[in-house]
């Protein structure tokens, strides 16, 4: 067995930093270095809590300096961190791949296989290293985003056969896979019959089936798409104003985590808070960073069902909006590029793009209506 990579320090911030920039793919960051995507996924994250970390204060844990009274909290706190990692291990309810992202392989004193065990989690999974896409499957992915964005109703079935017509040699299974990697699926009805062995995450209710949404900042919605460059993807997340369609914030990410969905929801609470949050039931919205940022604001969550393709089709009109009046008229080399464009396109749309549902006004337009907001008395 090959004895496993020590990277030093200054090679993983390099990774880390590359990965945060946003200049490069994730698939150009591999390429460029050597590094599995998951370890990259691992480094961008410590070096996000590491910055974070570094601005808070530090505070001594005891207050005295008693020998003895220090190690009876010692021995209150083994006992009870016992009791919370015995929960912990029944109740951890974490996708592969998140419990990938915790695992520490620099760790001094707990070696992977002890992490392995402490997570639940096979060290074969962990030690699993994904092949690159090759440059047909980047093909492969780029045909599939423009047919779904024009029929999100399409699954991997219907994708595969419309993909043989065109000439290529691919089958449903592998199409399926490429959908996973890309975040999304056929929106249309699906049957449920039969219950979960167990839930993977608390689901909310879809609060706004009978709900009449009437004043800007009354409900917000986000939802994540797949970006297409020339030699990889990354990924694009908003939070929109439901009444006004207007596009509080935006954030790209080379990986599919919730950190970004988190960075683009906290940008759009600095400018104003909302009564309900609608999303889909992605690891991204139901992660615990995201459900806590909401609940510290005392917004209500709501979540689309399970198939159900219009509980968040104002999104859904937006990115195809997006993607056939920006995205799909130029390549792009890297996300830095994308997010120049955006940066521009997202003022048009707000500005100045007038929409018809809106009787011609422009989404800011309409969100910056005074006379429309609810009047708040305490």
């Amino acid at each position: 067995m090959s004895k496993r990579r020590k990277h030093p320090a200054n090679v993983k911030l390099e990774v880390a930093l590359a990965a945060i920039k946003g200049d490069l793919s994730q698939s150009q960051i591999t390429a460029k270095y050597q590094i599995h995507t998951t370890q990259i996924s691992t480094w961008k994250k410590q070096a996000i809590e590491g910055m974070k970390t570094a601005f808070k204060e530090n505070k001594s844990v005891y207050g005295s300096d008693d020998h003895q009274q220090l190690q009876t909290k010692l021995y209150e706190q083994i006992g009870r961190l016992q009791m919370e990692l015995d929960w912990l291990k029944k109740n951890l309810n974490l996708s592969v791949e998140e419990k990938i992202k915790l695992i520490d392989a620099d760790h001094s004193q707990l070696s992977i296989s002890r992490q392995c065990i402490l997570l639940d989690l096979n060290r074969s999974s962990y030690y699993y290293d994904k092949q690159p896409l090759t440059a047909e499957q980047l093909n492969l992915i780029r045909l599939i985003d423009e047919r779904y964005t024009q029929y999100p109703a399409e699954g991997a079935r219907r994708l595969a056969k419309w993909l043989k017509q065109q000439g290529y040699s691919v089958g449903r299974y592998q199409v399926s896979r490429l959908m996973k990697i890309m975040g999304i699926e056929a929106i249309y009805p699906k049957p449920d019959t039969s219950a979960p062995a167990r839930k993977p995450h608390k689901i909310y209710p879809y609060l706004l089936s009978e709900m009449e949404v009437s004043y800007p900042d009354q409900v917000w919605c986000s939802d994540i798409t797949y970006v297409r460059l020339r030699s990889g993807f990354c990924y694009l997340t908003v939070i929109m104003d439901w009444y006004s369609r207007y596009v509080l914030s935006w954030e790209l990410s080379t990986t599919l985590d919730s950190q970004f969905c988190v960075t683009a929801l906290e940008h759009a609470l600095r400018q104003a808070t909302c009564d309900i949050m609608n999303s889909d039931q992605g690891a991204q919205y139901t992660s615990r960073d995201w459900i806590e940022t909401l609940k510290s604001r005392h917004i209500s969550i709501s979540m689309d069902g399970k198939g159900r393709c219009y509980d968040n089709i104002f999104v859904e009109r937006l990115w195809r909006t997006v993607k056939y009046e920006c995205l799909y008229l130029q390549e792009f080399d890297s996300p830095r590029e994308v997010e120049k464009v955006l940066e521009k396109y997202f003022y048009y749309y707000n500005h100045e793009r007038l929409h018809q549902s809106l009787d011609y006004q422009t989404p800011y337009s309409v969100y910056s209506n005074n006379s429309l907001k609810r009047s708040i008395t305490v």
